[in-house]
């Protein structure tokens, strides 16, 4: 059967749209690009959020064919869920894991196979289903994105970094070749408004959303502690901007509902870190059915306004999860012995970070000009760096010599682009191999 027979004895029309829910009432598709950019089960928010934004794209009548899923999917089999195969968004949730497709897991989780499914380019590919956003002029595109980041960066668990320059430059391409109507994004990461700042112009036709502004940290909710919370979670089950947004979808009528009423309600309730809105601001006005959908309200949703009493940064999520289990550990457990040493690793490495940034900056810069050069905020509207090749290239001196930057050490992306910013040769970078030399003996210990 046809596409257009299909929509004719489906008989989709509610709400004025035009045939199948998968497309727009302007006779146009509907395509969403899901990532979730980390792997670990003291990430399990990121997934979880992932799997919970299919579950609503799924229920607005997207078919699979239409939407494609990063995730590296070791969390719902992780011996450390207490419900082996399920994964919940929420306290005592449904499980958002049923279903969704796997077609970028594991190592195939990079970004030269993101850009390549934004750009539709299926040669690009390796590994992977090979779905990609194969759209038209017509067609509207939604892309959310959860994960570490850091100011210029969000993370990805195999490949390198995305960085922003890269990103809109994809995005552009993808607005050159004809590939959308328009675009929606939804990011939730740390310092996530940088990635869009002073880059992402207001005539791609895009509309972009974030769960802080350039300088601060998102947070995880409903976490370990929290009253609602099962004492066996040891981690997070989500983020608040991610959760402000889909609880909001699953409670309200996606047609009659609009992105910028959206983003005021997620504004209010992320009460953590200031959610900011960049690129093509007309499109605050259409509908949130026009990108995901003609979702209606699910019974179980949760209704409550309330704002979790437990919100820990992205940065110390791990710490929070490492913690957790040890004080939950059987005294004298084989359990409370290695979560004491994944506590201990934890911190240490935090310290090495900090000690090993700190040093490069004082060997770069002096003592005395150093930590004024490292925390510099460019002014709001200008780009992290002027030079995103250098910046590249120094954080991978860095990675090369002191190893990859950890969720908590990805946050001196700042520092290192500052230092190129600055006119810091790359040979001058050598003060990453005296730091390795030269280690401060104090730190790193337990």
């Amino acid at each position: 059967m046809t596409s257009s027979a299909a929509d004719k004895v489906l008989g989709f029309s509610n709400h004025g749209d035009n045939g199948s829910p998968s497309r727009t009432e302007d006779s146009g598709k509907r395509w969403a690009l899901l990532v979730a950019g980390s792997r670990g089960y003291s990430n399990y928010r990121h997934q979880a959020d992932v799997c919970h934004a299919y579950q609503i794209l799924k229920r607005g009548g997207l078919e699979d064919e239409n939407i494609i899923v990063f995730m590296y999917d070791d969390i719902a089999s992780n011996p450390e869920n207490p419900r082996p195969g399920v994964i919940i968004n929420r306290p005592n949730g449904t499980d958002v894991y049923r279903g969704v497709p796997k077609d970028y897991t594991g190592d195939n989780v990079n970004p030269e196979n993101l850009y390549a499914a934004i750009l539709g380019n299926r040669s690009a590919l390796n590994g992977g289903s090979g779905k990609v956003l194969n759209s038209g002029p017509n067609d509207h595109i939604f892309i959310y994105y959860s994960d570490h980041g850091s100011p210029g960066v969000l993370g990805m668990p195999a490949g390198g970094h995305v960085y922003a320059k890269d990103l809109i430059d994809v995005l552009k391409k993808k607005h050159a070749s004809k590939g959308y109507k328009s675009m929606v994004l939804y990011v939730e990461a740390c310092e996530s408004g940088r990635i869009f700042e002073g880059l992402l112009p207001d005539n791609l036709n895009i509309y972009a959303t974030t769960a802080s502004n350039a300088e601060e940290s998102s947070y995880g909710t409903y976490c370990p502690g929290e009253e609602d919370v099962p004492p066996e979670y040891s981690t997070c089950l989500g983020d608040l901007y991610s959760i402000s947004w889909m609880e909001d979808c699953d409670k309200q009528d996606l047609h009659k509902e609009t992105l910028g009423k959206q983003y005021e309600i997620v504004r209010r309730r992320t009460n953590t870190s200031h959610v900011m809105q960049y690129g093509d601001m007309s499109h605050r006005h259409e509908f949130l059915s026009t990108y995901m959908g003609e979702a209606h309200t699910i019974k179980d949703s949760h209704t409550s306004p309330s704002i979790s009493s437990v919100n820990i940064s992205q940065s110390d999520a791990d710490l929070l999860h490492f913690q957790y289990k040890f004080q939950r550990a059987p005294a004298g457990s084989h359990q409370k012995l290695e979560a004491q040493k994944q506590l201990h690793a934890e911190i240490a490495q935090r310290k090495q970070e900090d000690y090993k940034i700190n040093q490069i900056g004082e060997l770069s810069f002096g003592n005395q000009k150093s930590s004024q050069v490292l925390m510099n905020v460019r002014p709001s509207g200008q780009p992290l760096v002027d030079d995103w090749d250098r910046l590249k290239m120094f954080v991978r001196t860095y990675e090369n010599f002191c190893g990859i930057l950890s969720t908590y050490g990805i946050k001196y992306t700042q520092a290192i682009a500052n230092i190129c910013n600055a006119g810091v040769i790359k040979e001058k970078m050598v003060a990453v191999k005296l730091v390795l030399k030269h280690p401060n003996s104090s730190y790193g210990s337990s």
